[in-house]
């Protein structure tokens, strides 16, 4: 035993020489490895802050990997919101991302390689949400995951999912009012999460609002998982059992050129006509003719798995690093998160109403039930529609019906993106 309490004693005193030889204070060693402790910034101050946010960090994580709502995107979300409020971890500093460190003429101007030199790995990251980089590449993928042939197939759809933005524009104005604070840009931010398109509020908050990234991103994935839980009483109050009851005649086959030339007209007409929407039509309408045109299979097939997943992980886990304590635990998010219901069932009333309006001069009737699938919650919302009308005869079949507004919506989301960031960009 007094050998080993020798041995010990030796290795101690060896490994102490370099200390005791250096100008190296040990006290004030200790002291600083405390004070830089994250526990240390937790226990005092506003710490609680940071304890509250990685409580809902991991609130989103149980209900991504638990419940499965909207996974693919909501648990990089919740991971990010959790990283960026780990004191002293320095992986996303939000003040280099405030307007007079980024505007050229502040005398506060620092150029993204600033970011680079001072910034952490999730700041980094960050310079592809700055840019629209990433919702652009997501819908690239999107494009090419999405058959636009029920939409072609009936062209009617079209205004569905136009009406189906209803949510959009209506809490645009709504947010605009004076008691309620908001800007006409941050008013536009969360008014576009009525169009449940993830990608299309990401790219629009960071061109307008910024400093609402990150609960604007997460009421938008919120409500897009709970499509099945939200639109149901919606579209019962709003139609009769006859109604939803209608059944519709089945789509014509829309030929392999018809589904070609679409993306191109539809890229052309839209961007001439509202470039500011180019971005994201653009990349959606060539990530479709890549799938449809069979002579690059490779590609498409990169777009649709291998890119998209990659660009999925970069962007949740940068839009989660942007809930930081000091952005999110404010009345603004309290608002945001209440509005943003609001937006959605506006946009899923849309549809239906004006559903129910062309029937009064159509022939052949619509199922206004496929008036709420003009929302962007592809194909989610297509499959509720279908469901609903189910419930009321079991042998209707909507769910292509649905698909036409649905796919529609998704352009429709991207148009009033770009019409808003026309007006106020």
């Amino acid at each position: 035993m007094n050998k080993k309490i020798y041995f010990l004693t030796f290795v101690i005193l060896i490994f102490s020489l370099p200390i005791m030889a250096s100008d190296f204070s040990l006290s004030y060693g200790l002291e600083k490895f405390y004070n830089e402790m994250g526990f240390t910034a937790i226990l005092s101050g506003d710490g609680w802050k940071n304890i509250v946010m990685i409580c809902i960090g991991c609130l989103l994580l149980y209900l991504a990997i638990n419940k499965k709502y909207e996974p693919l995107l909501l648990l990089p979300i919740a991971f990010g919101m959790i990283l960026t409020n780990l004191p002293g971890a320095n992986l996303y500093h939000t003040e280099l991302w405030n307007d007079e460190f980024l505007n050229q003429n502040s005398p506060f101007y620092h150029s993204y390689g600033h970011v680079l030199a001072e910034g952490g790995i999730l700041d980094w990251l960050y310079i592809g949400v700055k840019g629209g980089i990433y919702p652009c590449l997501i819908f690239i993928g999107v494009g090419a995951m999405t058959d636009f042939g029920p939409l072609i197939a009936n062209p009617k759809s079209l205004l569905l999912g136009a009406a189906a933005q209803l949510g959009i524009f209506a809490t645009f104005i709504v947010m605009q009012m004076d008691f309620l604070g908001f800007t006409p840009a941050q008013a536009a931010s969360i008014g576009i999460i009525g169009g449940a398109d993830g990608p299309t509020a990401i790219f629009l908050t960071t061109k307008l609002a910024p400093e609402l990234l990150g609960p604007v991103a997460v009421a938008a994935y919120s409500y897009m998982a709970l499509v099945p839980v939200i639109q149901p009483p919606i579209m019962k109050f709003l139609t009769t059992e006859k109604e939803r009851k209608i059944r519709m005649s089945q789509l014509r086959v829309v030929s392999k050129k018809e589904k070609i030339i679409f993306p191109i007209i539809v890229a052309i007409l839209v961007s001439l006509t509202l470039p500011s929407a180019a971005p994201l039509i653009g990349c959606l309408m060539f990530g479709n003719l890549m799938k449809e045109s069979c002579v690059v299979d490779r590609l498409s097939d990169t777009v649709q798995n291998a890119l998209n997943n990659i660009i999925v992980i970069f962007l949740g886990i940068t839009v989660g690093a942007t809930a930081s304590a000091e952005a999110f635990l404010n009345m603004q998010t309290i608002s945001i998160l209440c509005v943003g219901i609001l937006a959605f069932s506006c946009g899923s009333a849309g549809g239906v109403l004006l559903a129910k309006f062309m029937n009064l001069f159509l022939k052949e009737k619509i199922n206004p039930l496929i008036g709420s699938a003009g929302v962007s919650a592809v194909p989610m919302a297509a499959r509720v529609s279908q469901t609903v009308g189910q419930q009321a005869d079991p042998r209707n079949f909507l769910l292509m019906h649905a698909m036409g507004p649905n796919v529609a919506g998704v352009i429709g989301s991207a148009v009033a993106a770009g019409v808003l960031l026309s007006f106020l960009g």
